[in-house]
C-alpha cells in the first residue's frame, strides 16, 4: 500500500526561509515523533532515514499508510489547522528528521503570500498521492496490512 503515496517536497527557496527555525534530531529506531491525538507542536523535514506513518485502525491495529524519506515534510496540514496530529509517525531506521515549531511556521507564512502559495501547492499534491493511493487500494482489493498496537511493523 504504501509504495503508491509519494509525498510532495519543499520548493528551494521555502527550504531557505525555513532552514534558520530548523532544530535538527536524530531519532533512533522504533522512536515516535509524534502520536495521533496529540496536539501538532510543528512539522518534522526528513533529512535522512526512513518514517513510518501509521494510520489508527479498529481494533487496536494499526496500518502502514506510507513510509516518508528525505525531502518529505510531516504534520503539515495538522500545524496549520491547529489540531491534533491524525497519524502516528515513528523511525522506520535511524533518521534525521528537523522540526519547525507551529508558531514560527505560521509567522513566516503570514507574512509572505508566496510561501503561502507554496504550502497550498504542497498540501495539494499530497491529497492527489492520497486520492491515487486509495484508487489503487480500491482496485485490488485485500486487506491492508495491519498488525496489532503491541507488535513492530518489520
Amino acid at each position: 500500500m504504501s509504495s503508491e503515496f509519494t509525498r510532495a517536497r519543499l520548493s528551494v527557496e521555502l527550504e531557505q526561509a525555513l532552514r534558520p527555525m530548523m532544530t535538527p534530531h536524530v531519532f533512533p529506531k522504533g522512536a515516535t515523533l509524534y502520536r495521533e491525538g496529540t496536539m501538532a507542536a510543528g512539522i518534522y523535514v526528513v533529512e535522512k532515514g526512513a518514517i513510518r506513518v501509521l494510520l489508527p485502525a479498529p481494533d487496536h491495529l494499526i496500518q502502514l499508510l506510507e513510509v516518508a524519506r528525505a525531502g518529505a515534510i510531516l504534520g503539515l496540514s495538522e500545524s496549520l489547522s491547529g489540531e491534533g496530529y491524525r497519524v502516528t509517525a515513528e523511525a522506520e531506521e535511524q533518521t534525521t528528521a528537523a522540526f519547525v515549531a507551529r508558531k514560527s511556521l505560521l509567522e513566516l507564512l503570514n507574512g509572505n503570500q508566496e510561501f503561502c502559495m507554496q504550502v497550498v501547492r504542497l498540501l495539494s499534491e499530497n491529497l492527489h498521492g492520497l486520492y491515487h493511493l486509495f484508487r489503487s487500494v480500491s482496485a485490488h482489493p485485500g486487506r491492508p496490512r495491519r498488525r496489532a498496537l503491541n507488535q513492530t511493523l518489520n
